[in-house]
């Protein structure tokens, strides 16, 4: 990218490599599953497993807000809004190298963000767990109940198989992240270190998919592996990020 080109997106470019940063340091994708761990450590507020029902979330919620909150994956909402700035920085970046991939990749990942947070029902399970508590009669408890389990069939992190727009989600940002690292390597922006890091990041976190067919009980093996490649690639990003930023 030119320096002329480079001086018109500074504010972007910094931002996106803030962004980065704050993928890599503070809102990493599931915390809850990392707040879990921390139940073998006696932290006795961490529920030993997720509930599966909307009674027992509610229970969690009243309780525990934030601890609910996190395991429904509340902190998700922001993590995909920093990789929706960071895919805008990376895609302007590289615009030059190959359009048509990167605007397919920049579309689908922003698609995918998009309906994460209109499948996300943590705020919304809130919101029913308080009204829950407060209610008066039995018919009202029923009823709020009913509105909980709808909300769950849309996202319940308790329970294996999810709802349809989770799954959107969960495809279309990794492979939107695989595009954006394969044209890393056609370029001489990004080093070819950050673009192999992209690549094993976002291609084992697809790897959910078939183990999810046919190995269910393995399903958390792709979220793990694919973890040190995701942040290093995040760190890596904010680093040309903010040389860019600077006009280096």
């Amino acid at each position: 990218m030119d320096q002329d080109k480079t001086r018109d997106w500074k504010f972007l470019f910094n931002l996106g490599g803030i962004a980065a940063l704050l993928a890599t340091f503070v809102f990493r994708r599931n915390l809850g599953a990392e707040l879990l761990l921390l139940r073998g450590l006696g932290l006795s507020a961490v529920p030993e497993k997720l509930p599966a029902d909307a009674a027992g979330w509610f229970a969690l919620l009243h309780q525990q807000p934030l601890v609910g909150l996190t395991l429904l994956e509340a902190l998700d909402l922001v993590e995909y809004a920093l990789v929706g700035l960071i895919f805008l920085a990376v895609s302007i970046a590289l615009w030059k190298v190959n359009r048509s991939a990167l605007l397919v990749a920049a579309v689908g990942g922003w698609a995918g963000i998009i309906t994460y947070f209109a499948s996300n029902q943590a705020f919304a399970l809130l919101a029913l767990s308080e009204r829950y508590t407060a209610a008066a009669t039995e018919a009202q408890r029923v009823s709020l109940l009913s509105a909980g389990e709808a909300l769950l069939a849309v996202y319940n992190p308790g329970v294996l198989h999810q709802g349809t727009g989770i799954y959107i989600c969960m495809f279309l940002v990794p492979l939107a992240g695989l595009i954006m690292s394969l044209v890393m390597l056609q370029s001489h922006i990004f080093s070819k270190a950050t673009a192999v890091t992209g690549i094993l990041a976002n291609g084992v976190i697809l790897c959910y998919f078939p183990v999810l067919a046919f190995a269910p009980s393995m399903l958390a093996l792709p979220y793990v592996l694919s973890a040190p490649f995701r942040v290093a690639w995040y760190f890596l990003i904010a680093l040309k990020l903010f040389k860019l930023g600077k006009g280096a």
